[in-house]
């Protein structure tokens, strides 16, 4: 197969036409016709249906751009980053994160990091759905907890478990107490409790373990409105630690618990198999320096 074809018709298909193709290239449009007819003609099938304005791609077309446009887009980037140098990051870096770490965290790291790198223009996107790299061309996703995964690799940089928090004036019931005021997240959202659970939690003090029981008065799918809740005195709840812990600090909320359920891990993403550009490496260490920096130290290990 000629590579080289393969190249151009994957410019063509991108670019939408010969002409955009041919503008964006410098390559004449009949050296472009010439190389896609010489590709259907070694594959054995029409990859372009072409008309008086307008061109589109065949099944078989979209099938074979598809899969084969992002391993070119790569090689075009790294052999602008050869040509740039390898020790200078630019280019549009596309990141997904969760929406919690979004709102919490993402914004002041993302100004440190353009600050840094001025020739990065960096795209986020913060959404809790499972978002594939390749589809949806993400460069960098940050995951809580992610399944083991061949395809990706990358650094855990947070550690963040659930606290179990009051205001200062909502006293701490005893062991043997009836169910206090809370609130909670829906039981679908498997997080905290619904109001027919315990709540175990370690004693931030002594390290005993205690059980609550939650008495649900407010539900909210998220933390944040869980947390404002607590704020207006509405009881306790369980919520992330990295949503209180300014608030733990300055003596706004209490801790009456760190919860016993497995601690949540952050970890930022790359596919393995890609070309690791500079920006994406940046990144990454520039995400794991910047927690290591400004989280507490409870975070991190």
């Amino acid at each position: 197969m000629d590579y080289l074809a393969l190249a151009d018709f994957n410019l063509v298909a991108a670019h939408g036409g010969f002409g955009l193709a041919s503008r964006a290239s410098g390559q004449s449009k009949a050296t472009l016709s010439r190389r896609v007819r010489e590709l259907e003609t070694s594959l054995g099938v029409r990859l372009i249906e072409r008309g008086s304005r307008s061109l589109r791609l065949t099944e078989e077309g979209a099938v074979l751009h598809a899969r084969t446009e992002m391993p070119y887009v790569e090689i075009a980037e790294a052999l602008q980053d050869v040509k740039a140098g390898l020790s200078r990051p630019s280019g549009r870096l596309r990141v997904s994160a969760p929406m919690l770490f979004g709102q919490t965290t993402l914004g002041p790291l993302a100004a440190a990091f353009v600050a840094a790198f001025p020739d990065v223009t960096l795209e986020v996107s913060t959404e809790d759905k499972f978002v594939d790299l390749v589809t949806d061309g993400i460069d960098v996703v940050i995951r809580v907890n992610p399944r083991p995964d061949d395809a990706l690799v990358g650094r855990c940089f947070m550690r963040n478990r659930m606290v179990l928090v009051a205001g200062p004036d909502m006293p701490r019931p005893p062991a043997s107490a009836t169910r206090h005021a809370a609130a909670t997240f829906p039981a679908v959202m498997r997080i905290g409790a619904a109001d027919d659970d315990t709540w175990r939690v370690t004693d931030p003090d002594d390290g005993t373990e205690r059980l609550y029981f939650p008495r649900a008065v407010l539900k909210f799918s998220t933390p944040l409105p869980i947390r404002n809740a607590v704020y207006a005195g509405a009881g306790a709840a369980l919520v992330p630690y990295a949503i209180v812990a300014s608030d733990l600090t300055s003596g706004r909320l209490v801790n009456w618990g760190n919860s016993t359920a497995p601690v949540a891990e952050l970890w930022v993403l790359h596919a393995s198999r890609r070309l690791v550009s500079p920006k994406v490496a940046a990144f990454v260490s520039f995400v794991c320096d910047y927690c290591e920096a400004n989280l507490p130290a409870s975070m991190l290990t």
